[in-house]
């Protein structure tokens, strides 16, 4: 095979944790061909929109520390490419302190911020409707502000991960769509629409589509199911109150989780428009290609309900609506899958892993883990309960 079509590493998927698992292991002097079937840049799959939650905060101490080690490297990629992408507007979780959601536990997310001597600030419902301009929260909500939480910025970021895979010589090929991954003792095969290629090393990084690839080895798939997510965007009436992302934790109804989050108008976009969402999980895809980009407008209409309740620096009339696919572990207590696939196929250690969860945040962290164990087989961080267990039989 011509040098042309050999690689030290191929990246299977363009998004944030294939750019950054790419740039990476470039940055440690592989030659590295990087994929997206969609087009780099693209809001077809998980990175819709134009923020995402930044918090240190977990529930589970192994992922808190996860975080922990990640906000560094925020400040790294930020310093090598001259861009802000973490903005510190504050983590504010408030409601029922003690229902587990998919986000977290007030309760113990608190505990947890002790134990690690994480500052935070505890506030009941009054002090938040006072501070922040909430309304009618019910008479039992508090929870506590994390200061140094807030927004990140999706489009910065991935442009920020493109120029860096550029800087360090990473081939990047779209649109090229990975058809098939054949690993071996010896290297690994990659089928895709236009070529034939071989690589030492294989990263997985296709998120909603990474069973695709992984059905054909005969060892089951990833128990993940796709979510499409509502997106609503409103107008904020700009009263001047600085105020930071919010995520109101309560009792599930029979509907839904009946979990809503919000961002105030991005700082790094000027145009007064704040995005909302429900955080419900109901009604998994068949499969990714059936998004539509249209949310429910039931789901549309349970976010305008509840800003009328609550909200009243918000016009609940959205400006506009979307949606972004949220590819979750059907175990919420997994989170994500992040490891090699040793022990799945032969030669199954030559390939890695990332997919599923809420992982925005630790893109940066999880670039490095992908391109530590395929430099070096391990990681000095513990992901041991994301490693590939607990597969289900392939869904044909």
């Amino acid at each position: 095979m011509s040098a042309e079509k050999h690689f030290d590493v191929i990246v299977a998927g363009g998004g944030p944790i294939g750019l950054s698992a790419a740039w990476r292991s470039a940055a440690g002097g592989a030659r590295v061909l990087v994929t997206d079937r969609f087009g780099f840049l693209n809001e077809s799959c998980g990175s819709s929109g134009g923020e995402r939650h930044w918090r240190v905060q977990y529930t589970q101490p192994d992922i808190f520390r996860l975080t922990l080690a990640t906000a560094p490297l925020w400040k790294e990629l930020e310093a090598d490419t001259g861009r802000t992408l973490v903005h510190e507007l504050g983590s504010l979780w408030f409601g029922d302190t003690h229902v587990p959601t998919n986000e977290g536990h007030i309760a113990d997310t608190a505990a947890a911020m002790d134990e690690l001597s994480v500052p935070y600030e505890w506030l009941s419902g009054k002090e938040i409707e006072r501070r922040y301009g909430f309304r009618n929260l019910p008479a039992h909500f508090e929870g506590f502000l994390q200061p140094s939480g807030g927004a990140i910025d999706v489009r910065g970021t991935l442009a920020a991960l493109v120029q860096q895979c550029h800087l360090n010589g990473v081939r990047m090929q779209s649109p090229e769509r990975i058809l098939a991954v054949e690993p071996g003792p010896d290297g690994v095969v990659v089928r895709s629409d236009r070529a034939t290629y071989r690589a030492d090393k294989v990263v997985l990084a296709a998120n909603a589509h990474v069973n695709e690839l992984i059905r054909p080895w005969g060892a089951g798939e990833l128990d993940l199911h796709t979510y499409e997510m509502a997106l609503v965007t409103l107008r904020d009436n700009g009263d001047g109150v600085r105020r930071p992302f919010w995520f109101a934790f309560q009792e599930p109804t029979a509907e839904d989780t009946n979990l809503f989050y919000g961002f105030p108008p991005n700082p790094w976009a000027n145009d007064g428009l704040a995005r909302l969402g429900p955080d419900f999980e109901v009604d998994a895809l068949a499969d990714a290609d059936l998004a539509t980009g249209r949310p429910r407008p039931a789901h549309v209409a349970r976010v305008s309900d509840w800003v009328r309740a609550h909200l009243p620096w918000l016009d609940p009339d959205p400006v506009s609506t979307g949606t972004c696919l949220a590819v979750l572990p059907g175990d919420p207590r997994r989170q994500f899958y992040l490891g090699t696939a040793e022990g799945l196929v032969d030669g199954g250690e030559n390939v890695v892993v990332a997919a599923g969860g809420w992982a925005f945040k630790l893109v940066p962290l999880f670039g490095r883990i992908c391109a530590d164990l395929l430099s070096q087989g391990k990681t000095e961080h513990d992901i041991a309960r994301h490693a590939l267990t607990g597969l289900r039989a392939a869904v044909q």
